[in-house]
């Protein structure tokens, strides 16, 4: 050994650092990669080598000495490697910043010994591996490269940059996953398709920590359901952690590295403090002394056997005090066995569910245990640190969801939840100081993909939180997919993401779970047809955009787009079509109407779609990804195919017959008119109908004035329900007039003109005024969300604001609404909220409301616990507060919204005059100055 450095020594004597581009396949040959003679540096040389194959096509090599390099050279490795070292020392490269430092590296080009050389060193393994993974990147290689099969296409002239490169720190020391819930996805797709164990083993595992390294992720909650095998009883598992330098922890219901549910056996007792200890104490001990010698974090606390709360305790009171007196205990166990300060070694206790509870009632946590601020599994974090909090040396971390199996409803089949609200709360845990630990729940990994990396690029580097999540997708789709496609990629994601914000496809039947109840009729058709018909024509648009996209990308990308974008997009489009299409029908029957048969064979055609794009997916990759993807998750009732109702259009005694029209809200006082704003183009929408079921010929009569239908003429029969959805251009004159002639009959068409006294402000359409947050400028007391909300940008309090009362607002700066109404008598203020919950257990969740010069009203958003309220609130992602007003008078009118408290976030107002229709989501509105399509919000 010593010979081997002496001659290393004499080979690196002479060297130079080189500022030049560094290349990669010079004259047809790659470099040799040179790595530290350790397991990880030889899996990331063994990384980078594949990688650079994908790329050019080219095998590499690679060994352990640099005396194997002949001209050009990679090495990787730690500092404290005397290769590294040498090197470092040989080209003149100051490794000294490194010292001290975690997960960062230095990279820089030379030469030594007449070799060109690229150099990664880092500060520690994980230092080492994130260069590797960062030049991957800036080469065009997606994290996603084997996950979701984003191979990159085939390069030449591959460069990095070779002047001197020190990292950046990670912002969050422990980044993770916690893959949960996996019984539908990764659990059989690994048993049976993938792992040699038949099980989530070490080859299922050795793919996760690749993963997690290309997104600079370091912590893993291992797969805990009881379909897998604990992860510390499959041998193997312990040690690839170990080999990809991953920490390992353990979930909330999992303390000290234990998976109750699959390692607690019914000979060991009941799993109970007060009447079992020696045994919990003793099962405790056994795996901390089988795990100390790797890299941990240690999940403290007590709960029950899987995700329940404490056995044994007779009272909320008596749980907190024996969760304290366990964590005592835990900790000098963890001392005693690692034979450290129980201060110096990683604990974590993650109040989730009833454990937050114990802690809000007094729970003492020591110092330098991390507290873990859970969300409430529908993406919004209960509760985060106070300045007292703040200032624990054990600081603080989050447990946050994008997969959630439970009350009130499941979300287990597709990643649905908006980047943006995302970006918000990682936004307020980072201003609030919690910054030590972040895991997210991905369940299967597949399908969360993007939200996956979104989490983690912003725990790596918190300042992405201050872009548009926007500029991020669009960054993602450009690395996945190319420049060419990237704009167009991130907008279709960007539209069904906005579509999941206002109900996931998961939530369509309207049902719940735990317990399971039957789906129901959903609320988009409660205006009578027309908000679930614009629902199904904006979903039906976008699969339209999405497929044509698919045309255009490269071959060899197809099956990633699939994965990514289509299959998403196109299945949340086919359930809400299947569910919204019988809803429909049965509607329309109530009405009359002759489609309810057509509606019946859509809905049975969108099951059957689903399906099969399903099967598609499962056969990837010639079976590659066999098992991975279940369209019904739990078999719930929203995922079952429905009996299909039987509908004739043949008229019963005394039924209507011949043509006729359906105005937009057939369930208002509007109902047999089409209201136009005087003087504003706008986009209405009616529908033409033969009733009875009759064939018919129709077109528009001569004579149009003010209004231009977007289709001429047609027929009405059985292809099309035997009607004619049209949708009408006004161009704001004063005296429109449109008729259709129709199996034989001419139909006028009931205008109303709707004169507004200031064309400036916005006014009533359907008896409605709506007001987007972000109709008033942001600035003061307010920030804009872009991308939150029903509205698309909601208007969120400052995070540092302090909380005060609303006779205290002194000079506050108020969001300021000026709209304008016509319609005679009451109305009712609807303040529809983003459900965020109180910042900290210091703040509430208020506004207050003035409406002209009136007197100042509070709202309050705070929900308590798990309450219907709450449930109603996560499945829809609004909160609503109303203000009756018995009277508003016609006339214009300022509303002014203060802000009590930190980070309440107002999405919209509907100013809702009596006799207006009802909307589940956000009503159709004409905005000051332009119009609007029916199929805009």
């Amino acid at each position: 050994m010593k010979r081997r450095f002496t001659a290393l020594a004499l080979l690196l004597a002479s060297g130079s650092v080189l500022a030049q581009p560094f290349a990669l396949d010079l004259d047809g040959r790659l470099p040799h990669i040179v790595t530290e003679a350790q397991v990880t540096a030889r899996l990331a040389g063994d990384l980078l080598a594949r990688d650079l194959q994908q790329l050019t096509g080219r095998a590499g090599t690679r060994s352990d000495s640099l005396a194997d390099c002949v001209r050009r050279c990679i090495v990787i490795g730690t500092i404290g490697a005397p290769q590294v070292a040498q090197t470092a020392q040989a080209m003149g490269v100051d490794l000294a910043a490194l010292g001290g430092q975690q997960e960062r590296y230095i990279r820089a080009a030379g030469r030594v010994d007449g070799r060109e050389v690229l150099l990664i060193a880092g500060a520690d393994r994980r230092g080492a591996v994130y260069g590797v993974v960062d030049a991957s990147r800036e080469l065009g290689v997606s994290p996603w490269e084997w996950w979701a099969d984003l191979r990159p296409p085939p390069r030449r002239g591959l460069v990095l940059d070779g002047s001197r490169r020190l990292s950046a720190a990670p912002s969050v020391a422990y980044r993770g996953i916690f893959i949960n819930d996996e019984d539908w996805g990764l659990h059989p797709w690994a048993a049976k398709t993938f792992d040699p164990v038949q099980d989530v083993g070490p080859a299922t595992y050795a793919r996760v920590f690749e993963l997690m390294w290309r997104l600079k992720a370091n912590l893993i909650w291992p797969a805990m359901h009881d379909s897998t095998r604990a992860f510390y009883t499959v041998p193997g598992n312990a040690q690839a952690a170990d080999d990809y330098a991953i920490v390992v922890g353990s979930s909330h219901a999992e303390p000290m590295m234990r998976n109750n549910v699959g390692e607690w056996k019914p000979s060991d007792g009941p799993f109970n403090f007060f009447t079992n200890r020696a045994r919990l104490l003793g099962y405790w001990q056994a795996r901390i002394d089988q795990v100390k010698a790797y890299e941990n974090v240690y999940t403290l606390g007590l709960r029950g056997v899987h995700d329940s709360a404490m056995e044994g305790a007779t009272s909320p009171e008596q749980a907190r005090d024996t969760v304290q007196q366990v964590v005592a205990l835990q900790r000098d166990m963890l001392g005693r066995s690692l034979r450290k300060p129980p201060a110096a070694i990683p604990t974590v206790l993650t109040m989730y569910k009833e454990v937050l509870d114990y802690y809000n009632r007094g729970m003492q946590v020591p110092g330098e245990v991390t507290l873990v601020w859970p969300d409430d599994n529908y993406g919004y974090l209960h509760q985060l640190g106070t300045a007292a909090e703040r200032a624990r040396p054990g600081g603080a971390g989050i447990y946050y969801h994008v997969s959630y199996w439970g009350r009130p409803h499941d979300y287990l089949w597709l990643g649905t939840t908006h980047p943006a609200l995302v970006r918000d709360q990682l936004e307020r845990a980072w201003t609030t100081g919690a910054r030590r630990l972040w895991v997210l729940n991905v369940g299967d990994i597949k399908p969360n993909e993007y939200l996956t990396q979104y989490f983690l690029d912003a725990a790596f580097d918190a300042g992405l939180l201050r872009q548009d999540p926007a500029r991020h997708l669009a960054a993602w789709a450009a690395q996945g997919f190319g420049a060419a496609h990237a704009a167009e990629v991130a907008a279709i994601q960007q539209e069904y993401y906005r579509l999941a914000w206002e109900r996931r496809p998961e939530f369509m039947g309207w049902s719940q779970t735990e317990p399971t109840r039957p789906v129901r009729t959903t609320d988009y058709v409660r205006s009578g047809g027309e908000e679930a018909e614009q629902r199904l024509a904006r979903y039906a648009a976008l699969v339209a955009r999405a497929e044509a996209l698919e045309r255009r990308i490269p071959g060899e990308l197809r099956e990633a787009y699939f994965q990514l974008v289509l299959y998403p997009v196109r299945s949340s489009a086919n359930l809400n079509r299947r569910i919204l299409k019988l809803d429909l029908a049965g509607e329309y029957a109530r009405q009359g109407r002759p489609s309810p048969a057509l509606y019946v064979r859509q809905a049975r055609e969108a099951h059957a779609a689903l399906a099969a794009d399903t099967a598609a997916y499962n056969a990837l990759g010639k079976g590659k990804w066999a098992h991975m993807m279940d369209m019904a998750p739990r078999r719930l009732p929203v995922f079952a195919e429905p009996a299909y109702p039987s509908w004739t259009a043949a008229p019963g005694a005394g039924a209507r017959r011949g043509c006729g029209l359906v105005y937009p809200a057939p369930h208002s006082v509007e109902a047999a008119a089409l209201v136009l704003p005087a003087g504003r183009p706008a986009s209405r929408s009616l529908t033409l109908v033969s009733y009875g079921g009759e064939p018919a010929a129709w077109s528009v009569a001569p004579g149009a004035a003010g209004l231009r239908a977007q289709l001429q003429g047609g027929r009405l029969d059985a292809a099309n329900g035997y009607e004619q959805g049209l949708t009408l251009e006004y161009d704001g004159a004063p005296r429109p007039a449109l008729a259709l002639q129709c199996g034989g009959k001419t139909l006028k068409l009931n205008l109303q003109v709707q004169e507004a006294a200031d064309a400036s402000l916005p006014a009533e359409r359907e008896r409605i005024v709506v007001l987007p947050a972000a109709a008033a400028p942001a600035g003061g007391d307010w920030e804009a969300q872009p991308g939150l909300g029903t509205s698309g940008r909601a208007m969120r309090a400052r995070l540092d604001l302090p909380s005060r009362e609303a006779a205290a607002l002194g000079k506050a700066s108020p969001l300021s609404y000026r709209f304008q109404t016509r319609s005679e008598g009451g109305a009712l203020l609807r303040v529809v909220a983003v459900p965020v919950h109180a910042l900290t257990s210091e703040n509430r969740l208020r506004l207050a409301v003035q409406l002209d010069d009136g007197a100042l009203q509070t709202l309050d958003y705070t929900t308590v616990g798990r309450s219907d309220e709450w449930k109603q609130n996560v499945l829809s992602n609004m909160a609503v507060r109303t203000i009756a007003l018995p009277r508003l008078e016609p006339g214009s009118h300022t509303l002014r919204v203060y802000a009590l408290d930190p980070g309440v976030m107002l999405d919209r107002i509907d100013v809702v005059m009596d006799g207006a229709p009802h909307y589940y989501g956000m009503p159709p509105a004409d905005r000051p100055g332009h119009g609007n399509r029916p199929d805009q919000p």
